[in-house]
């Protein structure tokens, strides 16, 4: 290729350099071996028309040089090489199967034609006899030949498919009949497969009867499916049933990943064994959309060979890293209090820790006062500790034995104490006893804000519990919340708008940002924040609009609709990274009961990646119900360059 112009190299190439000497030499001989090359680029590029060169002179005397007014003249065909300083028909190069038998004609294919004296004699300028009058000329056919290689529609593989469209329209509808199917059975959590799929089989399986069902109502549907159809193009195979349900999955992880984008996100985890006994883990994502809405999405099942932490974090991890979500911008863990999960130094939370200091974790605030109700009135019915409470106060205030007031009545936890049932109720209703005046009625308090504000449904303590299982309850309280979490919980309560915005105090606010989230407010933006709360306490504290709101997540939405999110950019943010803390376990739970609605006792040999699919595409329905069939089958025929 020419030197003197390596970012327009011709596509012709005449000349090649000695490996010996580093001399060029001129090709005189045909270069065949450069047709298919040159054709592609010409379908790519076009004719190669150095129009921005100096031309140089080859007669010094008449000054005679290539004038690049005969590339409009001679457009269908002259190419110039400037390293030749020669002219050349492509056409004739490309198509024409051996040398013309005309000297100057043959220059034009093979050594160039540079002769530019007699260019400009009228008739017999050798570019027009080149060009020939016959239609049947040489050059005629090879333009043609140009002509049809550059129409598309005129190729060989365009000529067969416009002879076939009938069998691929067939084909289309068959695949979207089988698209459909898959996906409404995806939908109803329902089995596709059945034990004998064979013509003379009673019960085909749901998908076969399906797509069966589906043409008793649509003739054209009946004419191309299942016995109708060709043996290579049925669409019905196990194999395709996996391929689409694989192709709506992996749409779905796709479009979660770009719902999230760069926000702060919570991973939600737990784990749970299917009914062939492996061990599968459910991975949720917890974030806040764009538009200031909680979302807590079902991202993956993965099975785990043991569930030791670092066999979690590492299949979490590649699952993150499969669809490019960054560690660092974890901000919550939300997981159970197994050992395995909420160790404090081996743990999967530390784990995470270790990688994203900020990545907190906080065990579902509904579980753990499930768990402290539950311990605080183990062996002891509610309607007994009523029962008993009563009966003894009633009898001891009679004779003036006991004095009457808050904190006072005791009587119950001291008779259990004594009298127990067994040796752990007795020792925990002295520990209640101990702890009654020990200051945890706030931290219960708090807690019980905190699940409101999150809307987090809990048990009715009031209702259902007296004064002595509440001293219980404080006793589980005090071993289930640490001393970080309790202060999170705490801090966080500040920017509940319940009650009018009560709680808001800047301070606290400030101090919660600097001490939990220092990684995502620079310090200068520590020092605006505390200036936008200012603002944000006389604009949207006493704004009616926000008088009645009563969570955070009403709050985060109502910044969002009334446009103060922009102006209360930083306390947006945080308000943001404090709603993705995992204050349940909800979506997890949901997660497991599909799996056991979709892998049962009869389905109990499906396959790890099948159950992977079958659950995300039956959990997140509402995202999968929105791509058209025309996008997944587009996906289908790309998979193996189908046709």
């Amino acid at each position: 290729m020419p030197d003197e112009h390596p970012s327009k190299c011709p596509k012709l190439q005449f000349e090649e350099i000695d490996r010996d000497s580093g001399t060029r030499k001129q090709i005189c001989e045909f270069p065949i071996n450069k047709q298919d090359e040159i054709r592609r680029a010409y379908l790519i590029e076009g004719p190669y028309e150095p129009k921005d060169i100096v031309y140089p002179y080859n007669d010094d005397t008449h000054r005679r040089r290539f004038q690049p007014s005969w590339f409009v003249s001679h457009k269908d065909w002259l190419e110039y090489s400037p390293s030749m300083d020669a002219l050349y028909c492509l056409p004739c190069y490309l198509f024409s199967k051996k040398p013309i038998g005309r000297l100057e004609s043959d220059a034009f294919i093979s050594t160039g034609f540079n002769n530019w004296k007699k260019v400009k004699n009228g008739m017999n300028c050798p570019l027009i006899r080149h060009e020939g009058k016959e239609p049947n000329f040489p050059h005629k056919i090879a333009v043609k030949c140009c002509e049809d290689l550059k129409n598309y529609s005129r190729h060989i593989d365009k000529l067969i498919e416009k002879q076939t469209s009938k069998e691929l329209d067939n084909n289309r509808l068959r695949l979207k009949t089988s698209i459909e199917c898959a996906r409404w059975l995806a939908f109803q959590a329902c089995a596709f497969r059945g034990h004998d799929e064979s013509l003379d089989s009673k019960n085909r399986g749901n998908f076969i009867k399906l797509i069966k069902f589906t043409s008793t109502f649509n003739d054209k549907v009946a004419s191309v499916v299942l016995e109708n159809a060709p043996g290579n193009a049925k669409y019905t195979s196990p194999t395709i049933q996996k391929e689409i349900l694989h192709i709506l999955a992996s749409n779905v992880g796709n479009a979660i990943r770009e719902e999230i984008g760069d926000v702060k996100f919570c991973i939600l985890v737990d784990e749970a064994r299917d009914e062939s006994k492996r061990e599968q883990m459910a991975i949720i994502l917890r974030f806040v959309d764009k538009e200031g809405f909680i979302k807590e999405r079902f991202f993956h099942v993965v099975h785990v060979r043991d569930t030791t932490a670092l066999t979690l974090k590492n299949e979490i991890c590649a699952v993150l890293s499969l669809y490019n979500f960054h560690i660092e911008n974890i901000r919550g863990q939300g997981y159970d209090r197994a050992s395995n999960m909420c160790g404090e130094w081996n743990g999967l939370q530390a784990l995470f820790l270790k990688d994203c200091p900020y990545a907190y974790y906080v065990h579902c605030m509904a579980h753990r006062l499930q768990l402290a109700l539950v311990t605080a009135s183990r062996d002891k019915r509610n309607d007994e500790l009523q029962h008993a409470q009563a009966e003894q106060v009633e009898n001891m205030i009679a004779p003036s034995e006991i004095e009457t007031g808050r904190g006072a009545n005791q009587i119950v936890i001291n008779t259990i104490s004594e009298e127990g049932a067994n040796y752990k109720q007795r020792i925990d209703a002295e520990g209640a006893y101990q702890l009654r005046d020990d200051g945890w009625e706030p931290l219960l308090a708090s807690v019980i804000s905190f699940c409101d504000q999150h809307e987090i449904d809990i048990p009715d303590i009031n209702a259902r519990y007296t004064k002595v299982a509440i001293d219980f309850q404080l006793q589980e309280l005090k071993s289930r919340f640490c001393e970080l979490t309790t202060e999170l919980v705490i801090l966080s309560l500040v920017l509940n708008p319940n009650d009018a915005f009560r709680l808001f105090k800047i301070v606290d606010i400030c101090n919660l940002v600097k001490k939990y989230y220092p990684q995502d407010f620079t310090e200068h933006e520590r020092e605006l924040l505390k200036s936008q709360l200012q603002h944000y306490e006389l604009d949207v504290i006493k704004h009616p609009d926000f008088q009645n709101i009563s969570t955070i997540s009403e709050l985060c939405r109502g910044l969002k609709i009334s446009g103060k999110s922009k102006i209360y950019f930083l306390i947006d943010r945080l308000i943001r990274l404090m709603l993705t803390l995992p204050v349940s376990t909800a979506t997890t739970e949901r997660a497991f009961s599909a799996m056991k609605l979709l892998k049962t006792r009869l389905r109990n040999r499906m396959e790890d990646e099948l159950l992977a699919d079958n659950m995300i595409v039956y959990i997140e329905k509402e995202i999968a119900g929105n791509f058209t069939i025309e996008m997944i089958m587009d996906e289908f025929y790309s998979m193996k360059n189908r046709r």
